[in-house]
């Protein structure tokens, strides 16, 4: 069984982006907005921030209390669409409640946006011709392309149909020549679907989702979710989890992805390549 960790791919690909940043001289600038307390956000951001650091790109984060109104965070993002130091803008979701995520997405320049959500990227993703791609998907099918997971001809399931992970994974898959069925909430008998799958994609959002019984011997398994469960076995009383019982299911499993260390450290190099393509867009270097 082949354990799909992304530690290797984030050192080959961050070397790469270092490397091509020193070499043209680029100054590249992420500014990550943040509303609100949510704890995982910051984290995230956090982690966002010490990747950029270690590439030498410049970062920044903004952070707005909770109850900020939504044209406080309109009006801080046409600012940073206009200002020139600026190459990549994201804003971290979820948002408070009162606050329109698709207004917010929509005001971000389509050139500036770092995790490809403005339904402008979408739209050229879908068209086949696009700008940047959605970072977690371009993770996914970067360490599938690592681990010399053939693509091209196999039946792929992906289980969850989200605009961030579930319809961009599988517009991208069907880019590469796979056969892919969507399941989500609604389908009847998903473990039909499932056992019939070469490549499993989870992204459910419900730990332990995807069971032994769900899949064929010798598939391989994309975890996408990250939870943390109460384990009191454990110094912080908690382990971090997947969708993805993976005790169960690694047994019967070709190649499966770890979590932590696996999906969640793609999708970060992908944010990374994805500010970088931004950067060489706005200096002209590419069209």
């Amino acid at each position: 069984m082949i354990l799909m960790k992304a530690d290797e791919v984030q050192k080959k690909v961050f070397s790469k982006i270092k490397k091509e940043i020193e070499e043209k001289k680029l100054k590249l600038k992420l500014v990550a907005i943040i509303a609100g307390n949510d704890c995982a956000s910051e984290i995230y951001v956090n982690s966002k921030k010490k990747d950029c650091e270690k590439l030498g790109i410049s970062s920044e984060i903004i952070k707005f209390p909770s109850d900020t109104s939504e044209e406080t965070i309109i009006s801080k993002i046409k600012e940073l669409n206009q200002a020139k130091d600026v190459t990549g803008i994201l804003c971290q979701l979820p948002l408070p409640p009162h606050i329109s995520e698709k207004k917010v997405i929509e005001a971000i320049d389509p050139l500036k946006d770092a995790d490809c959500f403005h339904p402008y990227n979408v739209g050229k993703l879908f068209l086949g011709d696009p700008v940047i791609e959605p970072c977690t998907p371009k993770g996914i099918i970067s360490l599938l392309d690592f681990y010399n997971i053939p693509i091209e001809g196999k039946r792929v399931v992906v289980v969850g149909r989200s605009n961030i992970v579930g319809k961009p994974v599988s517009i991208m898959l069907l880019k590469r020549n796979a056969t892919v069925t969507i399941c989500h909430s609604k389908t009847n008998n998903i473990s039909n679907i499932t056992r019939e799958a070469d490549i499993v994609v989870v992204a459910v959002g419900k730990p332990h989702f995807l069971k032994a019984d769900m899949v064929k011997n010798g598939c391989v398994v994309v975890d996408v979710g990250i939870h943390r469960i109460q384990d009191t076995s454990s110094e912080k009383g908690y382990k971090v989890t997947g969708d993805v019982d993976f005790d169960e299911v690694s047994p019967k499993a070709y190649a499966i992805t770890p979590v932590p260390g696996g999906v969640g450290i793609m999708t970060r190099v992908a944010l990374m390549e994805n500010i970088l393509k931004l950067g060489l867009y706005n200096s002209g270097s590419i069209k």
